[in-house]
């Protein structure tokens, strides 16, 4: 009896300690599936056939969602894809959002606009199908902490009945939603599951740059890069300033002021008026251009193909007008139309000049104008406002400041041919420019045209003519007879010299630092190891990659297809790094440039492992043979789904950046820590050290 139940006992014990250490593994195996928001959904009427869809995500704390308004570049904006649209509805403008904020990212070089606690969505549609039931709605977003995630969440809202149609209704436009307004009560519809995606570290709330996010700030009010376009459009206004076009009219119009005026104070004040009305004119024209376009028309631009070469023309027109090959100019009737109201004196007389100044100036100024605002454009609706306030404010001080002290005038240096050299200067700049536009177009194409080797040639070659045209060397159609060269062109001129010989080794794969943002990137060149270069590694060919390789970070042979990677593994018997990264993925940058480019773990990375990175938020779709649906519902379609989906089913994470050393047959080298994610360089080696170890 006495040994039944010890037996007994014993029983019960291990079942509960079995039970116990069941749980925990479990636990542990989905700890790392994050779903740090709730949704809920609902549909009211607003008028006649006009409804509104709302949707409201409860944030956990310190998450926050980027949202549709995020420039591209940085962090994955929400996407929101109406699935039975076609046939049934129309949708009445774009999805407002209710309050967020915004803050700069210094990985990416963005303006990150995100909900925290709440996120607040309205759509307006218009219901053309009275027999429809539902409205499906799909979003794709991404949320973030210290780490962050790529989630789908699907929404089917129900039509309630009581909702009858009115075949005669107007279409309304929905108000703009305030940033503290709250959603109505309506009919709350259940909605269904949220499909775990891929998680991504992100640490932008530890960077210095980001700590507006603790701020209350307008969701339009991004801080570095307006910054930067205002003092770039000021530099380029300043330029404008000193063309044969504008830099004339300065004593002449100041004069003009002077001597017309009855009282010094009285010139002084016409002039202040007359600088006012330059920058309102400027302003205006920034302001038209974003409310024609539209914000997200504006962050489009920048990746558009047609866009792209379509400045790329314009600029060779206006690089050839400025080089002297011909003018461009408004028609003669424009600027005497609004001449003969210049004369009707006082405020709008005044307003008027300003307005001939910028259409007598038009061919020195346009081409500037133009390409500053392309380049505040992808800043969204405000950046062609901030642009055009920065560059009519140069223009505009001067006329300000020598009606003041009229005394200046006799300082300033007489007009002459250095006006034409500044012009031809400028004219050099926007060919160079020019080449930056057909690289973009190149690179969304993938054409492999016009490659890094080619791009820096290019720019040689034009700052090497721009050196002997300030040498004398060179003389271009409009230039006067030069006898000598003064000081200032000698200075510039070894200078554009100085920045000629800088570029020459960038066709040897230097980085070239200083013009970074300009040349395609390392990897798009013709030859990835630099011209006369070899690959350094002990595996992979000197005269080419192998197939399904390419050149990744620090020049390390990286495969992006899982298949790919280990058959070349197998055939030189390397273990296997697998790196699941994402493109917007912040930590893996910081990882890729502080801790992989270490002297003593760079030299692993290229000789004694094979690395696949395999990037979950890729949005390209598979071939239709190739999608497929999970054991638990969900749809693989893209080469993104692909890879979250072998990380969830494999590793039982969706953290990211994620590093997993395996052998051939894909069985894990390390036994201490089988994967690894953000941490330092020591721990990494160490890491990569063991895993090396046990293949061997």
């Amino acid at each position: 009896m006495k040994s039944t139940y010890l037996l007994s006992k014993q029983f019960w014990n291990n079942s509960i300690v079995f039970l116990l250490l069941f749980f925990f593994a479990f636990a542990k195996g989905n700890a790392q599936i994050l779903e740090p928001v709730k949704w809920t959904s609902k549909i009211e009427k607003k008028s006649g056939n006009n409804f509104v869809l709302i949707f409201d995500g409860v944030i956990e704390k310190d998450w926050h969602i980027y949202s549709q308004f995020t420039p591209d570049g940085g962090p994955l904006p929400l996407e929101i894809s109406f699935k039975n649209q076609k046939g049934n509805y129309n949708l009445v403008g774009k999805a407002k959002e209710g309050k967020t904020r915004t803050a700069f990212n210094d990985i990416f070089g963005v303006n990150e606009t995100f909900f925290e606690g709440k996120a607040h969505i309205e759509q307006e549609i218009t219901i053309i199908n009275p027999d429809i039931k539902t409205i499906e709605v799909e979003f794709d977003f991404q949320i973030c902490k210290e780490v962050c995630i790529n989630l789908n969440k699907k929404f089917s809202i129900a039509i309630p009945a009581s909702f009858k149609m009115d075949a005669t209704a107007p279409v309304v436009k929905i108000d703009e939603i305030k940033a503290e307004e709250t959603p109505k009560d309506g009919v709350i519809v259940d909605t269904t599951k949220t499909t775990a995606g891929t998680v991504i570290e992100d640490t932008a709330k530890d960077d210095a740059d980001v700590t507006v996010d603790n701020q209350e700030m307008p969701e339009s009010a991004p801080q570095r890069s307006l910054w930067s376009i205002f003092f770039i459009a000021f530099l380029s206004g300043f330029a404008a300033l000193l063309t044969p076009c504008v830099f004339p009219m300065i004593p002449m119009t100041v004069s003009f002021f002077t001597k017309q005026s009855k009282t010094k104070a009285t010139g002084i004040r016409n002039a202040i008026i007359y600088g006012i009305s330059i920058i309102v004119i400027y302003v205006l024209l920034g302001f038209l251009v974003s409310w024609i376009f539209g914000a997200d028309a504006l962050n489009a631009l920048s990746t558009d193909v047609w866009f792209n070469l379509i400045f790329f023309v314009i600029l060779i027109i206006f690089a050839s007008s400025f080089l002297g090959a011909f003018e461009i100019m408004l028609p003669n009737s424009w600027a005497n139309k609004v001449d003969k109201q210049a004369d009707r004196g006082g405020v709008i007389g005044i307003l008027f000049m300003a307005l001939a100044l910028a259409i007598v100036s038009f061919s020195c100024t346009g081409p500037i104008v133009g390409t500053l605002l392309f380049e505040a454009a992808t800043n969204g609706i405000i950046g062609p406002i901030v642009g055009m306030f920065g560059f009519s404010l140069a223009l505009a001080l001067p006329f300000m400041l020598f009606a003041m002290f009229p005394g200046w005038l006799n300082s300033l240096p007489k007009s002459g041919g250095w006006l034409n050299t500044v012009k031809v200067v400028l004219g050099f700049l926007e060919l160079a420019l020019a080449f930056k536009f057909l690289s973009n177009a190149d690179l969304v194409l993938q054409l492999h045209l016009l490659e890094r080797e080619v791009f820096i040639a290019i720019w040689i070659a034009i700052f090497a003519a721009l050196t002997l045209y300030l040498f004398g060397k060179i003389t271009l159609p409009h230039d006067s007879p030069l006898q000598h060269i003064s000081v200032g062109r000698l200075y510039l001129g070894l200078l554009t010299l100085v920045f000629t010989v800088y570029l020459i080794p960038g066709l040897w794969g230097a980085p070239l630092k200083l013009i970074s943002a300009f040349p395609p990137p390392p990897q798009y060149s013709e030859s990835p190891f630099g011209v006369g270069g070899s690959n350094n590694s002990n595996f992979g060919s000197d005269k080419g990659l192998p197939d399904g390789a390419e050149l990744g970070p620090h020049g390390i042979m990286v495969f992006h297809d899982y298949e790919d990677g280990v058959a070349f593994a197998k055939s030189i018997n390397k273990p296997i790094m697998l790196d699941f990264t994402g493109y917007a993925c912040v930590n893996c940058r910081k990882m890729e440039n502080n801790v992989w480019s270490d002297e003593r773990i760079l030299p692993i990375l290229k000789n004694d492992i094979v690395l696949i990175s395999l990037y979950v938020d890729d949005k390209r779709e598979l071939p239709a043979d190739k999608q497929y649906v999970t054991e638990s519902g969900d749809k693989i379609i893209t080469v993104g789904d692909k890879w979250t989906d072998f990380m969830i089913s494999k590793y039982k994470t969706n953290t990211q950046p994620l590093y997993i050393m395996t052998d051939l047959e894909g069985n894990n080298l390390n036994k201490t820590k089988p994967t690894i994610s953000y941490v330092g360089a020591d721990e990494y080696l160490k890491w990569l050290k063991e895993g090396i170890s046990n293949f061997k």
